[in-house]
């Protein structure tokens, strides 16, 4: 039986795999409590990919899809540097535990060093207890110093 490294493979996602994206994308936003909608995951993730405005790894375990991270660039004036918001981690129920997350949120932070970012920073919900615990073991620190504000528009 073959070993979860040698079956779990993290890709650079292109406009040409937002279909084997979208429907996990779909799920992603279903878990946040968003109505299903795979025609606007599709079309959302194939404008931010084809304009270069986002990252997106999808994790394939035996070749199938199994899960995605997906970053933005923002930047830095007070530190002079980019910096990268780790903005969607899923998983599909079925392949948890087998180490996909922990893949993608380190194939995130390698791309971050390569591309010489000060640091990566994610958000997530206050009760996603399962996420917080894979931040926290990969080191991540979660912030003390500042608030986050948010105006609705």
């Amino acid at each position: 039986m073959p070993t979860v490294e040698h079956a779990l493979e993290i890709m650079h996602a292109t406009p040409a795999d937002v279909g084997d994206v979208a429907p996990l994308f779909d799920a992603y936003r279903q878990f946040y409590r968003k109505p299903p909608d795979l025609e606007a995951a599709r079309r959302f993730l194939f404008a931010r990919l084809s304009k270069g405005e986002s990252v997106l790894f999808i994790a394939r375990y035996d070749g199938q899809p199994v899960g995605f991270v997906q970053l933005y660039p923002v930047f830095s004036s007070v530190a002079l540097t980019r910096q990268w918001i780790l903005n969607d981690l899923y998983v599909v129920p079925a392949a948890r535990k087998l180490g996909v997350g922990r893949a993608l949120t380190e194939r995130a932070r390698e791309m971050a060093e390569a591309t010489r970012a000060n640091c990566l920073t994610l958000e997530t919900a206050s009760d996603n207890v399962p996420a917080q615990r894979l931040y926290e073991g990969l080191g991540w620190k979660r912030e003390q110093e500042f608030y986050r504000y948010v105006l609705p528009l």
